[in-house]
């Protein structure tokens, strides 16, 4: 069968490659065609836009890329209606993707299959009505999104977590603390790792100030940057230039957070890979206009947390430092807790377990290609079940 596939950030990538992958071992003559990046072109298929020409991340950056983005809609549109594929499959991506799906939905009447769902649980509810209208099936890796959508009459399928699969799955699983320092050049200090985030703004608004909180560190500490996919190592240059102790690594996300003592994360999927690695981490999320910012996410967003760790076990696990909370002070003082205050540091990674325990085991790409296939073909063997 055909598959087309839109995935518009790095995240999106490593779980699409992974679905794609598990997708050719059920269908052999399965054919790809996609808009996403190295991790699914290194699977097969034809890649047509690369999500680094898509990223638009905030409102001012939407506004004066607008006709970019549109083109690459209607190309997209166009593109879907040449290739004629037995199911288009989106990942998050929702401005984007949700116009793809009413277009592929109501003009082509090819099934629609949504994994990894948008966050309209945090903002937007009003898009349940398109997903409804639009999307035939959506795949869920949130256990909480289950009840969240069946108060809509929605019924969506969890599938489990598919970045529980990639940390299982990771190269160098069984590295030694010795191997990846000598692999690295690297002495015998402990690390601190810093993940400022995969968009370039995203970079720009966080590592400066995460580099500022653990320079008092750097004799004790070996500050390790890692380089998000597909942004160019003379961006990193220009913010560690004043930080000569600090080190860009790429390619090589979890093998740092795997050896960390400690991590700064940038909010998304990073806080959840760095709980599943357990390494005791902060979040840091810099913001525009903090206040303002910070009385918006409180007034009109429907949840209290931003970062995963907390949303998957409603409650704060990990410390959120953002909008008005972030600062160089409040990041040293939450760094200062998670290295050198044993009760304080433990209750983290024992509530890590927990999440782990919440999401359940490794297998959701396998569990969604499943899906996919079977309703592609016409079968209906997949049902929800604890994971």
């Amino acid at each position: 069968m055909k598959y087309y596939l839109i995935a518009g950030e790095a995240s999106g990538d490593l779980h699409a490659s992974n679905l794609m992958q598990s997708l050719r071992k059920l269908d052999k003559e399965a054919d790809f065609r996609f808009f996403g990046g190295d991790l699914m072109e290194s699977v097969g298929g034809t890649l047509v836009r690369h999500y680094r020409d898509m990223a638009f991340m905030g409102i001012i950056p939407v506004v004066l890329n607008a006709r970019t983005i549109l083109k690459n809609l209607a190309f997209c549109k166009k593109d879907i209606a040449a290739y004629c594929p037995d199911a288009v499959i989106l990942i998050d991506y929702p401005g984007f993707n949700l116009k793809v799906a009413k277009y592929v939905k109501t003009e082509l009447g090819i099934p629609v299959y949504y994994y990894i769902s948008p966050k309209v649980w945090a903002w937007k509810k009003y898009r349940v009505k398109s997903f409804k209208k639009y999307v035939d099936e959506m795949l869920s890796i949130l256990p909480f999104e289950v009840d969240f959508f069946r108060e809509y009459q929605y019924e969506i399928h969890y599938v489990g977590n598919p970045t529980v699969d990639a940390i299982v799955a990771r190269d160098y699983k069984e590295e030694t603390f010795a191997h990846f320092v000598e692999a690295n050049g690297l002495d015998n200090r402990p690390v601190i790792a810093l993940l400022a985030g995969s968009r370039k703004q995203e970079i720009a608004d966080n590592l400066p100030s995460m580099l500022e909180a653990v320079k008092g560190y750097a004799e004790d500490y070996q500050l390790i940057v890692a380089g998000a996919p597909g942004i160019d190592p003379d961006f990193y240059a220009d913010f560690i230039g004043s930080f000569p102790s600090a080190k860009v690594f790429f390619n090589q996300t979890y093998r740092i957070l795997a050896q960390a003592d400690a991590a700064l994360v940038t909010s998304g999927t990073a806080t959840l890979e760095t709980a599943l690695l357990n390494v005791p981490q902060v979040v840091c999320y810099r913001t525009p206009m903090p206040r303002i910012t910070y009385w918006i996410f409180h007034n009109f967003f429907h949840t209290p947390y931003i970062s995963l760790v907390n949303l998957i076990c409603n409650r704060e696990v990990v410390k959120e430092l953002f909008a008005r909370f972030f600062t160089v002070d409040n990041i040293r003082k939450e760094l200062k807790q998670i290295l050198h205050v044993k009760s304080y540091r433990q209750n983290m990674l024992d509530n890590y377990a927990e999440m782990r325990q919440i999401l359940g085991g490794a297998g959701a790409s396998n569990r969604a290609a499943a899906f996919i296939y079977d309703k592609s073909t016409g079968k209906s063997s997949f049902t929800n079940h604890k994971l």
